[in-house]
């Protein structure tokens, strides 16, 4: 996977790269995978702007992907691997032998035609899914779950790899891409290998429109506003707002912790991403 970098024949294709999408193979997706979304704009269910600069954006569908991996013994064929407008990673779909189709998040070095595997007799290769009780401590891992049969959870996005370092008794020891070091329970499933397109974070917009295609507004500063408007509006001449930098609700934004004290999962944390 590269990028492409198009002649500057505009202000915003002079600084904009894309993907060159060569690692995909289809660009229809399966029918009977897709499911319409509704868009909220940010707004819950009285109407209320909940989530600012939220709205617009291009139409999608949403691809039914399976988390769970619970389909054990039966083998897969890669038959296409897919672009996803609702995710950062390519997926792939897949064939299975009984007939039923499934899409799943494509590894780095899946292709077409590989054939892949959930369950204990399942190999620790890429695209393969088993509980982490069964694969090798050291495997680089994405996928995974965080209460057994619910479905991953974690470690999803393009370019992500989680490592399985130990197993102590009950629980596994999982080292995520953020740097935190958690125990997840045995029973959990995770897929073999790292996660593809890795080259998602190198792509640079290089306009607002694209911006705007992904359902994003325009996101205007606190101090450039009036203070009707927001606490660190007003002011002779420019300012550096006169107070912390807070929401337009007057809720600090910077700093402020906003998990919770005595959080279920707290237990399960050996180390966190940021030190305290």
């Amino acid at each position: 996977m590269g990028i492409r970098k198009y002649k500057p024949t505009s202000p915003g294709r002079r600084h904009g790269t894309v993907l060159d999408y060569s690692e995909i193979t289809r660009t229809k997706p399966e029918k009977s995978l897709l499911r319409p979304i509704k868009k909220t704009g940010g707004r819950n269910n009285t109407g209320r702007i909940t989530v600012r600069h939220r709205g617009g954006g291009n139409k999608r569908m949403y691809r039914m992907i399976d988390f769970k991996r619970n389909k054990d013994g039966i083998p897969a064929k890669v038959f296409s691997i897919e672009y996803d407008p609702n995710r950062s990673v390519f997926i792939a779909l897949l064939h299975y032998a009984d007939g039923h189709k499934a899409y799943i998040l494509c590894p780095l070095g899946l292709t077409v035609g590989q054939v892949v595997m959930s369950g204990t007799g399942a190999e620790p290769l890429p695209g393969n899914a088993m509980k982490l009780k069964d694969i090798p401590v050291g495997v680089t891992i994405h996928n995974v779950e965080m209460i057994p049969g619910k479905g991953a959870q974690i470690v999803r996005s393009a370019g992500c790899g989680a490592q399985l370092q130990a197993r102590e008794g009950k629980y596994a020891v999982v080292l995520l891409p953020s740097g935190e070091l958690r125990r997840v329970h045995v029973e959990c499933r995770a897929t073999i290998g790292r996660l593809g397109n890795t080259d998602h974070q190198n792509v640079k917009l290089g306009k607002a429109g694209r911006k705007r295609h992904r359902g994003r507004r325009p996101h205007v500063r606190g101090t450039a506003m009036n203070p009707v408007d927001h606490p660190m509006g007003g002011g002779e001449g420019r300012t550096a707002g006169g107070r912390h930098p807070c929401s337009p609700s007057a809720v600090l934004a910077k700093g402020g912790r906003t998990r919770r004290k005595n959080h279920p999962n707290d237990a399960f944390i050996i180390r966190r991403r940021k030190k305290r």
